[in-house]
């Protein structure tokens, strides 16, 4: 097999990973808008706060320790321990599922039966308020998270693709992260995990009840409440795990809430409501920009044209979901829009 053809697979599998890695972020988007109607500003502040809490716990770091330094006059900042991986992951998920009873209470039960624009103004009331909490909380520097994932360079991929190579042409072989390798496992069983509840338990279809209508679905004995409760705990479990994945790969830094603005187009493409639709979203979006970036900046496209384009891979996801909400508005697995004439 040709170098060319070798450099153009490598570039779509990392395209795929990339994707996978988006679509861990849209999977809590659609969970809150497949059970409650409310599109979900927060989701990426809450892989960022998740992110920043299990950081701060792995390594034993007194919360609030800048506030309760300035007002005590000690200088505290750390326990002076480390916590296991797994037992900070617990206590984190314990954190998130707290943060869900907190925003039903606090908000959520206020808000029964109101339009959705008002629900998705509290998101974005409430994500202001997780972000600036999570910086008082833990501080706003950028933190390294290791929870012992596997990184760096996959020496299968390497050595697979040496070997399609011919042995003369000097071809060093593919560079894909284990790291990536792993998010997609993850996102598999993920996804799997979600459309079996969704479809096929009771709790899964009370989820779609709520959706279509909260005054319906109070009438036959769902319980609101808990349903959102339960919902936002789901979305706060996969906003760990995105923030376990995005973390160990680019740090815990505040531009890690800014990943849902990549999983706008996912949603738009795979459908609001659609939990499959994440995935396959995601792919076409992580492949899409990969290869189109790979073309526009390769010496032919140069030849053919005179310029090389640079930097698309940070509006080519936007562009691609605007062109197919001309033709299906409501995504690839959406629901189908009715309309009575």
């Amino acid at each position: 097999m040709s170098i060319e053809a070798l450099n153009l697979i490598e570039v779509l599998i990392n395209g795929l990973m990339a994707g996978v890695m988006y679509a861990l972020v849209a999977l809590g988007f659609v969970l809150i808008f497949k059970s409650s109607g409310i599109f979900n500003y927060a989701q990426g502040v809450m892989a960022l706060f998740a992110a920043m809490t299990l950081v701060g716990l792995q390594t034993g770091q007194v919360p609030f320790a800048h506030l309760l330094n300035a007002i005590t006059g000690m200088h505290v900042t750390h326990f002076g321990w480390n916590m296991p991986s797994g037992l900070a992951i617990l206590l984190t998920l314990g954190v998130m599922v707290g943060l869900a009873f907190l925003v039903e209470r606090l908000v959520l039960k206020h808000l029964v039966n109101q339009e959705p624009i008002i629900l998705f103004m509290a998101t974005i009331g409430l994500a202001f308020f997780l972000e600036g909490f999570g910086d008082l909380m833990w501080t706003a520097e950028i933190k390294q998270l290791d929870v012992g994932l596997p990184g760096g360079l996959s020496e299968w991929f390497e050595g697979a693709s040496m070997a399609l190579a011919d042995p003369e042409a000097g071809y060093w072989g593919m560079y894909v992260d284990k790291l990536d390798v792993t998010a997609a496992v993850v996102a598999a069983l993920l996804v799997i995990s979600l459309t079996l509840f969704s479809q096929y338990t009771r709790a899964g279809r009370a989820l779609r009840a709520v959706a279509d209508d909260h005054q319906a679905a109070l009438s036959v004995g769902i319980s609101l409440r808990f349903i959102w409760v339960m919902v936002w705990s789901i979305a706060g479990l996969v906003a760990l795990v995105a923030g376990i994945m995005w973390g160990s790969k680019t740090g815990v830094q505040t531009s890690l809430s800014l990943i849902a603005l990549k999983a706008l187009p996912v949603l738009m493409l795979g459908g609001f409501t659609s939990i499959p639709g994440a995935i396959v979203g995601g792919l076409i979006i992580g492949a899409g920009e990969k290869l189109f970036e790979y073309f526009v900046t390769s010496d032919a496209f140069h030849g053919l044209t005179g310029f090389n384009i640079d930097a698309t891979e940070n509006w080519f996801a936007y562009v691609l979901a605007l062109l197919f909400l001309v033709f299906r508005p409501q995504g690839l697995f959406g629901d189908r829009i009715i309309e009575r004439v």
